[in-house]
């Protein structure tokens, strides 16, 4: 048994939690709309089609901002097709997924599922195969009280009120080649900025996201944030991160280290848009939205055969089934999320429902929770206050992909109003247990008051539709608070949440 310790000092402040750390992204992909949230003819469905067994969990889930409606699907998105009448609305073919829309599910439903989820929404505009003033249209319809053509439609449409949305994504990975109507980082920063100026004549008070690599793979990876940035620094709040991990070739270990590699994309990210900052003599900081992150088997899809040469509505596509290492990891990935929150404020996982996902569902049938929900509610609700970036003495392990990694990775959260606090951590050791000693007391918390931790025996149980419930939480094994010191007994391949007060 290995042994790791922890300092906690309250003074060792990143930021405040924003909630919008903890937001999800609902694409029209696969089964994320249609069959996943939306399923008129399902038992628990509302008047607008909505399955309320999926709310209930989303809401369970924590999740707060949502990216809508893509994701590579915007890049060809019509966003006129999906309001008014849903029997006049047109069936289209979706490009980037090879499927058909429907189009019966559009912005002003899906602003009323947010009502139900208690989540804000983050609209996307294509910047694909279209432009400034189909950006202009948009925020008109959804933003503009009454009195113009397209607040009279909304209002006609059903929907009195604006919608007030204050997100905007401009466009998505526009770095990308499988993107429809890609561009090179001075066409797309050119277009951007444009965009964004005109956008911001409408309502100055946007908070808009600029494309920026969709990973840290991609060839142009930093210098098409450099790029973009010079064209729109003035003109725009955020720029967008994408990352996803899996593990390859039974490697474990280096999967277990992904975070080392979010670690590297926000650090470079952040030199960068500092960099051009600095050259602009800009005032102002660029803060990374990272509106697409989670565990996704991208390689296993490669040679899939879910898309066919057919053209089909909602087809299962991208239906990863995840496993207690996979939770373990994603619980890592928050962490480091929310050990950067000071210029990470935003994040988005990515899928929500169906499309890898933390909620799966059945046509007509269950919606259950996979591995990776419990990690993401747990940090979600317990999350509150300053984040604080623990001083952490541990183990390390070698990693074929990263080199050198921590045995323990951790991050802390305290709460002055009421004196509670929560520690979230992780161990990443193959095959021995930790023991964490955590000194808290400078944060003068007395009790545990919750500790819970995600791992199994079998690393690979995962939940499924027969066996919904084979992984999930349990009492963490030891979890004592004597003297101002936490004692945790973390088991190999785990994830622990502990909520102190």
């Amino acid at each position: 048994m290995s042994e790791t310790r922890i300092a906690l000092d309250r003074t060792a402040r990143v930021a405040t939690v924003n909630r919008r750390i903890f937001g999800s992204f609902v694409e029209h992909l696969g089964r994320c709309v249609y069959d996943g949230i939306y399923e008129p003819g399902h038992p628990t469905a509302n008047e607008d089609g909505f399955r309320l067994d999926v709310v209930e969990l989303v809401r369970e889930l924590g999740s707060t901002t949502i990216r809508y409606p893509g994701g590579n699907f915007v890049s060809g998105f019509r966003w006129e097709d999906s309001v008014g009448p849903r029997d006049k609305r047109p069936v289209r073919r979706d490009l980037a997924w090879h499927s058909l829309e429907s189009n019966q599910v559009g912005l002003d439903e899906f602003s009323r599922w947010l009502k139900l989820t208690d989540s804000e929404l983050m609209l996307a505009v294509n910047l694909g195969t279209r432009g400034i003033q189909a950006a202009l249209d948009l925020l008109e319809y959804a933003n503009h009280p009454s009195g113009t053509a397209l607040s009279d439609q909304r209002i006609a449409n059903g929907t009195p009120e604006p919608h007030d949305i204050r997100m905007w994504c401009l466009g998505n990975e526009m770095d990308g080649p499988w993107q429809t109507g890609y561009m090179i980082a001075d066409d797309y920063g050119k277009l951007a900025a444009r965009t964004a100026a005109a956008m911001k004549m409408a309502d100055k008070d946007l908070e808009l996201v600029v494309c920026g690599s969709s990973g840290s793979g991609m060839p142009t990876f930093g210098e098409w944030e450099r790029v973009v940035l010079e064209h729109s620094y003035e003109h725009v709040d955020y720029v967008s991160a994408h990352a996803y991990y899996q593990e390859r070739g039974g490697d474990l270990g280096s999967f277990l280290a992904s975070s080392v590699d979010m670690q590297y994309f926000i650090d470079t990210v952040v030199s960068t848009a500092d960099h051009v900052g600095y050259r602009l003599k800009s005032k102002k900081k660029i803060q990374i939205s990272f509106d697409e992150w989670n565990i996704w088997y991208l390689d296993e899809h490669k040679e899939s055969e879910e898309v066919n040469d057919e053209w089909r509505y909602a087809p299962r596509q991208l239906e990863d089934v995840y496993s207690a290492a996979d939770a373990v990891v994603l619980g890592n990935l928050l962490i480091t999320l929310l050990k950067n929150h000071d210029r990470v404020t935003s994040a988005s996982l990515a899928q929500l429902v169906n499309v890898i996902a933390p909620i799966m569902t059945e046509p007509g049938g269950d919606a259950w929770r996979q591995t990776t929900f419990f990690p993401f509610s747990v940090t979600s609700r317990l999350a509150r206050g300053e984040v604080l970036r623990p001083r952490i003495e541990t183990g390390s392990y070698e990693t074929a992909v990263y080199g050198e990694a921590d045995l323990v990775d951790a991050v802390a959260t305290f709460d002055e109003a009421d004196g509670s606090a929560a520690l979230f951590v992780v161990n990443r050791s193959l095959t021995e247990t930790q023991t964490v000693r955590v000194d808290v007391r400078d944060l003068g918390v007395s009790a545990v008051r919750e500790a819970v931790s995600l791992w199994d025996e079998d690393v690979y149980a995962k939940n499924t539709l027969h066996d919904q419930n084979r992984v999930g939480l349990r009492p963490t094994p030891t979890a004592s608070l004597d003297d101002g010191v936490l004692t945790l007994e973390l088991p190999p391949v785990s994830w622990t949440g502990v909520a102190l007060g």
